[in-house]
Order: C-alpha cells, then sequence, then structure tokens
C-alpha cells in the first residue's frame, strides 16, 4: 500500500517541471548557464582607472577633513610620571608598593572642545594580541562564573592557594590600573564612567551572577582589582580592557568629560602612576579627544583614499601613454575569408 502511495505522488508531479529542473542542472553542471563576460579593451581600462581616482580623490580630502576636525590632546606621561632619582632605575620605582604614585600633569586646550570629550589612555610596545595571552581567558567562566570549572587554559592564573580565580587568565591578571581625576580651575569635572563598554559585551559575555573570587590574591600581583561585590556585567572598565587589541598599539576608552572646554583653559591631570610597562620599554599616554561625523582622529582611512585615487589616475596615464605609442591592431579576419572562398 505505501509503494503504491508513493508511485502515485510521483506521477502526480509535472513532467514539465521536473524537465526543467533536470536541465537547469544539466546547465549548471556543463557550465552553459548565461553568463557576461566583459571585454577589457584599452579604452574602457583607462576609463576605470581614471573614473576610480576622480571618485576616491574627493572622497579622501573629505573623510581627510573629517578626521581633522576632532581635537585631540595627547600627553605621555609615564616617564615624566617617574621622580628624578628613580629615572636610571624606573622598575624598581614600578614595583615598590611603599611609594606613592600620585602625578599631576597640565594639558592646554588649544581650540574649543565641544562635550562630550572623551577620554583614552593608549599603551604603546604591548603585544595585546600575542598567541598565548590572547587564549588565557575562559568566556565560558566568564559568563557563568564556578560552574564552569574546565579553566586549563588560563595558566597560569588558573587557580591560587588551591582555590578557582574568578576571572582567571592573563589577560585579566594584567588589567590596567593607572587612574586619573581632572580639575578646570580647581574645579572638578564630570567624568562618565558608564556605557564605555559595548552593549554586547555587558549582556551577553559577562555574567550577570559572575562575581570575581579570589582574584589578584597570589604572591604576584598584576594589574588592577576587581570589586568583588559587583558583578563583571557592571564592571565596565574591565570589559574594556578584556577586549584584546589587534595592534602592539591600542587605545581604550575610559571615560567621558561632560563638560565644553574653551581655548585657553588649563585642564589639571592627578593620577596614579601604577601600570608596569617599564620593564618591556612600553609608553603610557593620555588622549582626551572629541569626534566628528566619522568618529575620533584617525587619519588612516582619508590617506588610503587618496593614496589609490591618486595611484588609479597615474596608472591610467601610464596605460594611455603606452596606448597611443604602440595602439593595439584590430583583430584580422583574412584568414577566415580565405577559407569560405575556397
Amino acid at each position: 500500500m505505501m509503494e503504491v502511495e508513493g508511485s502515485n505522488t510521483s506521477m502526480n508531479r509535472s513532467p514539465q517541471s521536473s524537465f526543467v529542473r533536470s536541465k537547469a542542472l544539466y546547465q549548471f553542471k556543463q557550465q552553459k548557464l548565461p553568463a557576461c563576460k566583459p571585454v577589457l579593451t584599452p579604452t574602457s581600462v583607462i576609463t576605470v582607472f581614471m573614473l576610480m581616482g576622480f571618485v576616491f580623490i574627493p572622497i579622501g580630502f573629505v573623510t581627510l577633513r573629517a578626521s581633522r576636525d576632532a581635537i585631540e590632546i595627547v600627553d605621555r606621561y609615564d616617564v615624566e610620571c617617574i621622580p628624578e632619582e628613580y629615572r636610571t632605575n624606573k622598575l624598581s620605582y614600578i614595583t615598590d608598593s611603599s611609594i606613592l604614585k600620585n602625578c599631576t600633569r597640565y594639558l592646554k586646550v588649544q581650540k574649543f572642545m565641544k562635550a562630550p570629550i572623551f577620554i583614552y589612555y593608549q599603551l604603546d610596545n604591548y603585544y595585546q594580541n600575542h598567541r598565548r595571552y590572547v587564549k588565557s581567558r575562559s568566556d565560558q567562566q566568564l559568563l557563568h562564573g564556578q560552574e564552569y570549572s574546565h579553566t586549563s587554559a588560563c595558566e597560569p592564573e588558573e587557580s591560587s592557594n588551591g582555590l578557582p580565580i574568578v576571572p582567571c587568565g592573563l589577560i585579566a591578571w594584567s588589567m590596567f590600573n593607572d587612574t586619573f581625576t581632572f580639575a578646570r580651575e580647581s574645579a572638578k569635572l564630570k567624568v562618565s564612567r558608564s556605557n564605555i563598554a559595548w552593549k554586547s559585551d555587558r549582556e551577553h559575555k559577562f555574567g550577570k551572577d559572575v562575581y570575581p573570587f579570589n582574584f589578584q590574591n597570589g604572591s604576584l600581583i598584576g594589574g588592577a582589582k576587581l570589586d568583588p561585590k559587583v558583578p563583571l556585567s557592571d564592571q565596565e572598565d574591565f570589559i574594556v580592557w578584556m577586549r584584546a587589541a589587534a595592534l602592539l598599539s591600542f587605545r581604550k576608552l575610559y571615560g567621558r568629560i561632560e563638560e565644553d572646554l574653551e581655548p585657553g583653559n588649563v585642564v589639571v591631570l592627578n593620577l596614579m602612576n601604577n601600570y608596569n610597562t617599564y620593564s618591556f620599554s612600553g609608553q603610557k599616554k593620555l588622549i582626551l579627544s572629541t569626534s566628528s561625523w566619522l568618529g575620533g582622529r584617525n587619519d588612516f582611512l582619508g590617506i588610503t583614499y587618496l593614496v589609490v585615487g591618486a595611484s588609479s589616475i597615474i596608472i591610467s596615464i601610464i596605460f594611455m601613454l603606452l596606448h597611443l605609442k604602440n595602439p593595439r591592431p584590430y583583430g584580422d579576419n583574412s584568414w577566415n575569408k580565405k577559407s569560405l572562398s575556397s
């Protein structure tokens, strides 16, 4: 009975639709489907390169102008915040916990900076993209806490004193721990530290019920400590740090100044120079930056458009000169006429 029904079903199918499907499949396998194959003549190639240049160069100037509209104040403080007597041995200074690491810097505003003004810290010569460093974390532990016990990738920061470390791994252990406060004319500037991390990271990568446990309790302290009473999803400076950078020089968002800065204002920066970059010849910088419609200040995109546009125009001119000097002859069909006459 089952075979009869199956045969009836197959017989009810339209023979024409089956033929069309089989024909289309045959044409696809034999590469006989209709296709567009452009004929690249010298004139068309020269025209395409010329158009690319005329389009890319204006875009490059626009993006470069938008990038330059973002105002930046950059201050490298890792050298200036070392006392004179320790400048020949910076490592002993940064590793001595009995020495106060406070430092004061003065940043003068040259142009009007409209709020919000983004605060970044920049680390140079810091290989956060090292394979061993990047793998030294447990995403499942960050999301589920101590319930997830397979944290062998976090070694050597997997456990301490016989107890698991939450969050484990070298990335969390080496978290940036310099702190900054800002003032203008003895009045403290309002700095917002909320919403500095990606929303997707806060909601989906760090557990709302996961709290730091046994963190920075070993014999060797790496960087910042975390509040054991606050869940990881609410510790945004930690979430920002855990997104590993791809290059050896990188910036990470610290906060936002919610007040405008006028030309001539002097911003007093009080910082704690805690983070050890001296053992690997790293550099530390603080950046105050506004944003434009294109984002922060970054000339890379505009320069890339200009280079590609200029290169396209130069290539089109070279092709044009070669074509004028040695034009390609038209096809000779005389052999075809001879074969027909014979």
